[in-house]
């Protein structure tokens, strides 16, 4: 059983920045791939940035440029750097990792996501 939690959403102008934050808890014996996604209203989620254990990234073209994704393994913690926000990032924004517990084998997990709301 690994748990996430998702903080550091909220209201912010456009142009403005937020940092997300996710923190994994379990039975945690590594965690490789983490990402971020997002789901705006009337919308299918997506896929917004991925890193691995080793640090590799990548981003959704959408976001390239504007957005960091970083993770600290020993804290098992993953961040998402916002800036440049704009209108069109307006949506709830999910963790995502997967890797291996001590009890349960491999998992792949969620949390329950944060708002991001970026208008004038």
């Amino acid at each position: 059983q690994v748990q996430l939690v998702e903080s550091g959403g909220g209201l912010v102008q456009p142009g403005g920045s937020l940092r997300l934050s996710c923190a994994a808890s379990g039975s945690i014996f590594s965690i490789n791939a983490m990402g971020w996604y997002r789901q705006a209203p009337g919308k299918e989620r997506e896929l917004v940035a991925t890193i691995t254990k080793s640090g590799g990234t990548n981003y959704a073209d959408s976001v390239k440029g504007r957005f960091t994704i970083s993770r600290e393994n020993a804290k098992n913690t993953m961040y998402l750097q916002m800036n440049s926000l704009k209108p069109e990032d307006t949506a709830v924004y999910y963790c995502n990792a997967e890797g291996v517990s001590y009890w349960h084998g491999r998992f792949n997990s969620w949390g329950q996501g944060t708002q991001v709301t970026v208008s004038s």
